[in-house]
């Protein structure tokens, strides 16, 4: 594996070095002692999917608030999808500033991001699916997270899929980034 850093402290980019051959490839997509090595939490609690039927099906941005904040390992497995990570610590350098990575089944790449950063997404191909391992468990009540069209935030979502998303009424409600800073 390949450890990639970004402009957010904390948040990577993970290569897989896979093996091809005439079979198909061979991967390992996880090692707690490389993880430890990078200063990530490498302790998994909780494994979840999202099956994303249609193109422009937007999920995010999402988190749990301390003390219920999780390391998370993003990846598509299947499809494509525009990942987006958003610097919510209130104490980062790079606070409201973001990092967008394209994922794909076909790519190799994850992404890891730790606690106090919000995760979110669009499927750029019908039946995206979406992998996440985290290191603590979902609560609900510590479920936050701010809107994915804030002008303050100005993330480039992609031409293709900009103005047709399908998305939850959840996570139409979020907040701005200013209201969550004042918050």
């Amino acid at each position: 594996m390949e450890f990639a850093t970004t402009a957010l402290a904390g948040v990577w980019v993970l290569h897989l070095d896979a093996i091809k051959d005439e079979r198909g490839s061979f991967a390992r997509t996880f090692c707690a002692d490389e993880f430890r090595e990078h200063g990530i939490d490498p302790h998994v609690e909780q494994c979840s999917r999202s099956r994303n039927a249609r193109v422009g099906t937007l999920r995010g941005l999402h988190l749990q608030r301390a003390p219920h904040g999780e390391t998370k390992l993003v990846r598509c497995t299947c499809g494509e999808i525009f990942d987006v990570v958003v610097d919510l610590r209130p104490d980062s350098l790079t606070f409201g500033r973001f990092h967008c990575e394209h994922l794909s089944g076909e790519n190799e790449t994850a992404v890891i991001m730790p606690p106090g950063v919000a995760h979110g997404f669009v499927s750029l191909a019908a039946d995206s699916e979406v992998w996440y391992q985290m290191s603590v468990a979902y609560t609900p009540d510590a479920v936050a997270g701010v809107r994915w069209d804030d002008p303050d935030l100005a993330i480039p979502w992609p031409a293709q899929v900009a103005f047709d998303f399908t998305i939850s009424e959840n996570d139409r409600a979020l907040p701005s980034l200013r209201t969550w800073s004042s918050s």
